[in-house]
């Protein structure tokens, strides 16, 4: 299936996308997180808060080894994470449902710009302090009888669209 090695990937070119986890507490889906960020060659997850680091049975059970060929960093809150991504020239794209927020098909990444992508716990979503840190809202169109996704599901989709641009 020609698939790299971890040394391989690290060696490549990443799309310029880091996703951001607020407080996600469950560690299936941080591994699942991981796991898609691999698959599409996102530069890296920042882990904020409660969200659980690697080493860790429970992530790797869904990441499946990307926890290893993934670059993370953790900070005690996502505030100070938000803080430096914006010191580095990062966009900050909150992925949740405010005013404002612009559907996911109608976004389309900046060339040259750097993003890093907000994802919220899976009760609370993205906290408000962070809400209003973002410089992007996006939101993804939903018709069923539910208003949130899955966080690891929406996150998926949300790269989805970063990598249809980031390929061109």
């Amino acid at each position: 299936m020609n698939r790299l090695s971890v040394d391989d990937f690290h060696a490549v070119a990443k799309m310029p996308l880091v996703v951001v986890l607020d407080n996600v507490r469950s560690l299936n889906n941080i591994g699942s997180i991981f796991r898609t960020c691999d698959g599409f060659a996102v530069a890296g997850v920042v882990l904020c808060g409660i969200s659980a680091c690697p080493p860790s049975p429970e992530i790797h059970k869904t990441a499946l080894g990307a926890e290893m060929s993934v670059e993370w960093k953790y900070f005690e809150s996502t505030s100070e994470a938000v803080a430096a991504l914006k010191a580095e020239g990062f966009v900050i794209a909150c992925l949740e449902q405010v005013m404002g927020s612009q559907p996911l098909q109608d976004f389309a990444p900046a060339e040259g710009a750097k993003y890093a992508l907000i994802v919220g716990n899976e009760v609370d979503g993205v906290a408000q302090d962070i809400v209003d840190a973002s410089d992007v809202y996006l939101e993804i169109p939903q018709s069923g009888t539910k208003h949130s996704l899955n966080v690891a599901v929406s996150t998926a989709i949300t790269i989805w669209q970063f990598y249809k641009s980031w390929i061109k």
